[in-house]
């Protein structure tokens, strides 16, 4: 429990809040993680001056889903949260990773509207190293680049609108270098009932496969640590991946002709290619998705053969058409200027 404790203090730390009325809302599904994430931050809280709440996103995927939220609310409250709440979500089909994704989304688009109605200054999410380095197998197995690699970060800030304006809410995860063995020790030591999801076991999902069946023979064959192992890798990888797409910034701005076209009223990013063909590939790649999601693409579909090919327009340029990327955005090249239009319309 000490160092479940030291974790939620350290995370705090990066926490600045100038209201004396100081809230941390955690997200408490009832599972072993986070209550024991909230175990801690109820400790936490009480010896540095913080307010904190609970709030349990009931998906409604799952007969009996009402009861089992309610039953970690009640958890939370005699933990100490106020306020406790339940949250019931719609869960729509529509995200394009699939069902966990759509939920995730929910849960998470739940969460941050709380934050905001209710003026927290930080969400907490228990996700654990094993979690982390799921992650990372999950990134391998789909080809993945550094910034999927670099799993979860454990500090993210968040706008609380959903137009980007609005004070901004972190979120932490303070729990990314603790087990799930770890939670599981500290619920049995403070005499916590954590709920039993039956979706982890059910094999349909490929992330319960990479935890049930992957993990367990990588520890077998490779032995002990891989787990320890794939995580530090994240850790590594985030660093990597955020100077690399800090630099795609500052290219972008450097490179960057235009944003819109005042003629047609079409959302419109229009680069210039010279400068952007002598960057490095690493950077150009990141400079070119950037460009097409100012432009309007969505990120859930724009894949890195997009990327290849709008890159292809710069390193084996022929003469070839333009690109229909999704979202309706087209890339062309036009002379020593690319550009990206939103619409499906040539500039």
């Amino acid at each position: 429990m000490a160092r479940a404790r030291a974790a939620v203090r350290a995370a705090l730390s990066g926490v600045r809040v100038e209201s004396p009325d100081r809230l941390l809302l955690v997200g408490v599904s009832g599972g072993a993680d986070s209550l024991a994430l909230a175990a801690a931050t109820a400790f936490v809280a009480a010896r540095d001056n913080w307010r904190w709440g609970a709030v349990t996103v009931d998906h409604a995927l799952q007969n009996g889903s009402a009861g089992v939220a309610s039953a970690a609310a009640e958890q939370a409250a005699r933990l100490g949260a106020d306020p406790a709440l339940t949250v019931r979500v719609q869960v729509t089909a529509a995200v394009a990773q699939g069902p966990e994704a759509a939920a995730r989304h929910a849960r998470y688009q739940a969460l941050s509207e709380h934050a905001r109605k209710l003026g927290a200054a930080a969400v907490l999410v228990g996700h654990t190293r094993d979690d982390q380095a799921e992650s990372a197998l999950l990134g391998l197995a789909r080809g993945s680049g550094a910034r999927s690699l670099a799993g979860m970060a454990p500090m993210v800030e968040q706008h609380q609108t959903a137009g980007g304006g609005g004070p901004a809410c972190l979120l932490l995860r303070p729990l990314l270098h603790l087990t799930r063995a770890d939670t599981h020790a500290i619920c049995v030591a403070l005499g916590l009932t954590p709920w039993i999801d039956p979706h982890n076991s059910d094999r349909a999902y490929l992330r319960n496969r990479v935890r049930l069946d992957l993990l367990p023979l990588l520890e077998r064959e490779l032995g002990p640590g891989v787990g320890e192992a794939l995580a530090r890798t994240t850790d590594m990888l985030r660093d990597d991946a955020d100077l690399l797409d800090t630099l795609a910034v500052d290219s972008f701005r450097r490179v960057r002709v235009r944003t819109a076209d005042p003629q047609s009223g079409e959302r419109q990013v229009v680069l210039h290619v010279a400068p952007l063909a002598a960057e490095h590939a690493a950077v150009r790649r990141r400079v070119l998705r950037l460009a097409a999601l100012t432009a309007g693409a969505p990120a859930t579909d724009l894949t890195h053969g997009h990327v290849q090919a709008i890159d292809r327009l710069i390193t084996g340029w022929h003469g070839q058409r333009g690109l229909d990327l999704p979202g309706r955005v087209r890339a062309l090249r036009v002379g020593d200027e690319l550009q990206f239009t939103d619409g499906g319309v040539t500039p």
